[in-house]
C-alpha cells in the first residue's frame, strides 16, 4: 500500500525529491491484466487496458492534451484492489493509430463528438453497465461531455484541472490572455510564426506549420509550442522545456491535436457544458485545482460547481496545473479512494 508523506510549504524542493514525495503518495506501479486495440468508425485503431480488480467498482481514465495519452501514472491512482481502471489512448496519440506525430495523418474525423462515441463504444466493448470517470485538462471537457450525453451511464466524476470548453478558455490560453502573465514565452512564441499579424492569427499560423510536409517546419514549430504549454504549467513556473515534451514525436502529435481542437474551439458550441450542467444532477463529483493554475485558472471550476450542485471544490494551495505535482496527486489519491467507499450502483 502507500507510505504517507508530507513536507511543509515553505521547502524548496529539487525536481528529484518532489519526484520521490509523489512516488509514496502513489499506489504502486501495476501492469494492466488485459489489453486490446478497439476499431472506431473511422477507422482508427485505439489501444485501451485494464488493470486492478477484474471484480472492482469500474473507472474510465481520460488523459488530457488533447493529445497526451494515458501513462503509468494514471494506474497508480487508483486502489488496484477496489478498482477495475480502464485507460486508452483518444485518436491519433498514445499507442493509438494512425499516430497525429505522422503528418499524412488526417484529423478530420477526431472532433470532441467522436471521441464521445469511441468512450461509449469502449464501454459496450468491455461490457461494463457503468463507470466513475476521471479526466484532467482536456480531459476534464471530455469528461463533462460524455456524462452530459451519457449521464446514466457515469456513477461519479473526478476532474482536476477544471476546463469546459468555451471560447474565452482557448482565448486565455492560446490567444494571448494568459500571455500577460509570460510576456517574454509569449513574445517568444509569437517570434516563431511572424506570419501571424495579431495573437488571435496564432494558433492557426501553428496549425499551418504542423501540418507542413516539411519537417525542417514542423519541427521548430512543435518545440516552439510545447515551450509555450510549459511556461505556465507548474508552480513555481519552469523555465524551458518541460519533461513531458522531450520526445519529437510526441511534440509533433501534441501540437497538432492541441491546435487542431483549439482552432475549433473544442468542436463544442460555446458555453454548452456549462448550459447543460443539469444533465449531471444525479452525479456526484470532486473538483480538484491548484490555486496558481493558469492554465485552468480557478475561477472556472467555480462557474462550473455553481450550476452542478452535486460537485464539490478541492483547492490545492502553492499547486499549478501539473497533476503529477506531490499536492494535486494526494487530492487526486483521496478523491479514488473516496469514490471507492461507494457502490457502484
Amino acid at each position: 500500500m502507500r507510505a504517507a508523506v508530507s513536507y511543509d510549504r515553505g521547502d524548496v524542493l529539487t525536481q528529484k525529491t518532489v519526484a520521490l514525495c509523489v512516488m509514496h503518495v502513489l499506489y504502486p506501479e501495476i501492469a494492466p491484466y488485459t489489453q486490446g486495440v478497439l476499431l472506431a468508425p473511422e477507422g482508427d485503431l485505439l489501444y485501451w487496458e485494464i488493470c486492478g480488480n477484474p471484480d472492482g467498482k469500474p473507472a474510465l481514465v481520460l488523459h488530457g492534451g488533447p493529445g497526451s495519452g494515458c501513462s503509468p501514472w494514471h494506474r497508480r491512482l487508483f486502489d488496484p484492489s477496489a478498482y477495475r481502471v480502464v485507460l486508452f489512448d483518444q485518436r491519433g496519440c498514445g499507442r493509438s493509430s494512425p499516430h497525429a506525430s505522422d503528418p499524412r495523418t488526417a484529423l478530420a474525423g477526431n472532433r470532441t463528438a467522436n471521441l464521445v462515441a469511441d468512450i461509449e463504444l469502449l464501454r459496450r466493448h468491455l461490457g461494463i453497465e457503468r463507470w466513475m470517470v476521471l479526466g484532467g485538462s482536456w480531459g476534464s471537457v471530455l469528461a463533462l461531455a460524455y456524462a452530459q450525453t451519457h449521464p446514466d451511464r457515469v456513477t461519479g466524476m473526478i476532474l482536476f484541472g477544471v476546463a469546459t470548453g468555451r471560447r474565452i478558455e482557448y482565448d486565455w490560453l492560446f490567444r494571448g490572455g494568459v500571455g500577460i502573465l509570460f510576456p517574454e514565452q509569449w513574445e517568444r512564441l509569437r517570434a516563431a510564426v511572424p506570419e501571424a499579424a495579431c495573437d488571435s492569427e496564432v494558433v492557426e499560423a501553428f496549425q499551418r506549420r504542423l501540418n507542413n510536409a516539411d519537417r525542417m517546419v514542423r519541427d521548430p514549430a512543435a518545440l516552439a509550442w510545447c515551450t509555450w504549454e510549459s511556461a505556465s504549467l507548474a508552480w513555481p513556473p519552469i523555465h524551458g522545456l518541460a519533461r513531458r515534451f522531450a520526445d519529437p514525436a510526441f511534440r509533433i502529435a501534441f501540437a497538432r491535436l492541441v491546435t487542431h481542437y483549439v482552432s475549433n474551439n473544442g468542436f463544442l458550441e460555446d458555453g454548452i457544458l456549462l448550459r447543460r450542467a443539469d444533465q449531471l444532477a444525479n452525479i456526484p463529483g470532486i473538483l480538484i485545482n491548484g490555486r496558481y493554475d493558469f492554465q485552468a485558472p480557478i475561477g472556472w471550476t467555480w462557474e462550473l460547481r455553481r450550476v452542478w450542485p452535486r460537485a464539490r471544490i478541492e483547492v490545492v494551495d502553492n499547486a499549478g496545473h501539473e497533476a503529477s505535482s506531490e499536492r494535486i496527486t494526494r487530492q487526486l489519491v483521496r478523491a479514488t479512494d473516496e469514490f471507492a467507499r461507494f457502490p457502484a450502483s
